[in-house]
């Protein structure tokens, strides 16, 4: 492995741990030459779907993208980095799981929104309010009682 400092080909494994799940392996490492260390992280290469767009283009899914999107509506809210982990990890294995090769950018947006509902509810209703474009205060208004815990039905 390239050590990210100095560029310099030879690296050593300095500990392995392996993530509870059994799913990720970290890997702690240090150049040779500068003495440097630096952590990389391996997982198994899985195939998600593409994404299709509003207008019709297909990307590759962007799990840093989708972190990005998360942290953007969790922005100052007291959610762990675990757990946007937790919900990362569960939109891709509902992805996978589903088997389709593509899914559309509207049922990505269903998904982080599920996730963000279970994790915040401010930050799902900031996700909501730019996802849904709200254009009136009616909906908004709405979603707000959607997930207020005092209008809901005992």
């Amino acid at each position: 492995m390239k050590c990210p400092f100095c560029g310099h080909d030879e690296t050593g494994v300095v500990d392995t741990r392996v993530s509870e799940e059994g799913d990720i392996v970290r890997r702690r490492r240090k150049c040779s030459a500068c003495d440097k260390r630096f952590t990389t992280y391996e997982r198994a290469e899985i195939q998600l779907p593409q994404v299709v767009k509003k207008n019709g283009l297909r990307a590759d899914f962007n799990r840093t993208k989708l972190r990005a999107s998360l942290e953007l509506a969790l922005r100052k809210r007291p959610v762990s980095i675990e757990s946007v982990d937790a919900a990362i990890a569960d939109i891709e294995e509902k992805l996978l799981t589903a088997g389709e090769r593509e899914v559309s950018t509207q049922q990505l947006g269903e998904l982080v929104m599920r996730e963000l509902k279970k994790l915040d509810k401010v930050a799902y209703i900031r996700f909501a309010s730019v996802y849904r474009n709200f254009e009136d205060v009616d909906a908004f208004s709405k979603l707000i009682k959607e997930v207020s815990p005092t209008s809901r039905k005992k």
